[in-house]
């Protein structure tokens, strides 16, 4: 028996199940086969479109499924809220890049030399924050999380804590100051 595509099984002989497998077989669409023609495009684009868009906003929520491997688990979501809790001197570097420019740009070399060191005592500062915060952040876990290696978790933490706030992904999920 023929089948034409999108017809019914009310339509034909009905002849078994081999009249189902036929309807089946000529109604399935591959999500990977190229579409026919513009509505089928458009709708498809639309669909990809969709897909991405809850996998990012799942990525931003911070939803353990969403999240890539360097991200999962529970120690990391604990270096995260740990991070965001606090401020830090890293967050400020880039903004006072911009700041420093600004400034190189007026002739006078006083200035211009004083926003300089200023930028690079800042990165200074950063380094030793890093530090000082990775070293209290794996004495944390390993009380936290007995087990868990903490091999990685500082440079985590540091690569993280050197972003501004509204930069951060996943978004933070706790508010600066607040106890972890």
């Amino acid at each position: 028996i023929k089948i034409a595509q999108g017809q019914k099984l009310t339509d034909i002989e009905v002849n078994g199940t081999e009249a189902e497998k036929q309807i089946a077989a000529a109604n399935r669409k591959s999500l990977l086969a190229p579409a026919r023609n513009k509505e089928e495009k458009r709708a498809q684009k639309e669909a990809i479109r969709r897909s991405r868009a809850d996998a990012r906003a799942a990525f931003m929520r911070g939803d353990e499924a969403a999240l890539p491997l360097r991200d999962r688990g529970p120690a990391r979501r604990f270096v995260r809220n740990y991070v965001d809790a606090r401020r830090s001197v890293g967050e400020l570097f880039l903004p006072l890049v911009f700041i420093v420019f600004l400034l190189s740009l007026i002739r006078n070399q006083t200035i211009a030399l004083a926003s300089i060191a200023l930028m690079y005592a800042t990165i200074v500062a950063a380094i030793m924050d890093g530090i000082i915060m990775s070293r209290r952040l794996k004495r944390e876990i390993e009380k936290r999380f007995p087990g868990t290696t903490t091999r990685g978790l500082g440079r985590y933490a540091w690569s993280r804590s050197i972003l501004m706030r509204r930069t951060r992904t996943p978004r933070p999920q706790v508010k600066i100051g607040e106890k972890i």
